[in-house]
């Protein structure tokens, strides 16, 4: 099946960049050797060979939310910009599914102040609160005591420092705010997590220092 013929127009909008640029680096790529050519007509555009096309790349919601987070963190850092177009670009290649998905995913992460640079925690943690699952954790908290628990994990939180995972604990019978690096070891259970919001937890932290994650950047 031949490829759909795009007009310069139509791909100057798609790549946010003028028509006087798709054309030039049009040009640039024949000159080159690939092999795009113009289809005259109402519906005629620049078509490459087939032979030549990539296959989509699919992102997962968790992996545009990461990109989501990653831009959040570094604004207002060199190529910030250059992200936020890459991300706007896979949304906008992203199936409607996996846009609603991801959507849902990034308003389980808050940003205090500024976000800290740690790592997101064990991969059971991510799994767990995108699954929506009970995790049973090993948590050695600030006085170096060690507790095993079962929690319902509802958001990630950032400060300057660390990354939080805030969680209904069922031992204390209440919200709670797990430090990633005191985590010795987290193991998804599989039993399905009542349905929970950040706002349900009631935690206390001022409005004023929360922000959330925009998943558009």
């Amino acid at each position: 099946m031949t490829p759909r013929p795009r007009s310069a127009r139509q791909l100057a909008g798609r790549y946010e960049v003028s028509t006087r640029t798709i054309e030039r680096d049009v040009l640039a790529l024949q000159e080159a050797g690939v092999p795009i050519y113009a289809v005259a007509g109402r519906c005629g555009g620049y078509v490459i060979d087939k032979a030549l096309t990539l296959p989509p790349l699919n992102f997962t919601a968790a992996e545009m939310v990461a990109m989501a987070v990653s831009l959040a963190r570094v604004e207002p850092a060199p190529f910030a910009s250059s992200l936020r177009s890459a991300l706007r670009k896979v949304l906008a290649a992203a199936p409607a599914a996996q846009t609603v998905e991801a959507a849902q995913l990034v308003d389980r992460v808050r940003l205090i102040g500024t976000s800290g640079q740690g790592s997101g925690g064990p991969p059971a943690i991510q799994e767990a609160i995108t699954a929506r699952h009970v995790l049973r954790l090993d948590y050695r908290d600030r006085h170096d005591v060690m507790t095993s628990r079962e929690v319902e994990p509802v958001a990630f939180a950032g400060t300057r420092a660390h990354w939080y995972l805030i969680a209904w604990c069922r031992l204390r019978d209440g919200a709670r705010a797990f430090r990633l690096d005191r985590i010795r070891a987290a193991v998804d259970t599989g039993e399905p997590a009542p349905q929970r919001s950040y706002a349900d937890l009631d935690v206390d932290i001022p409005d004023a220092l929360v922000r959330r994650v925009e998943l558009a950047g």
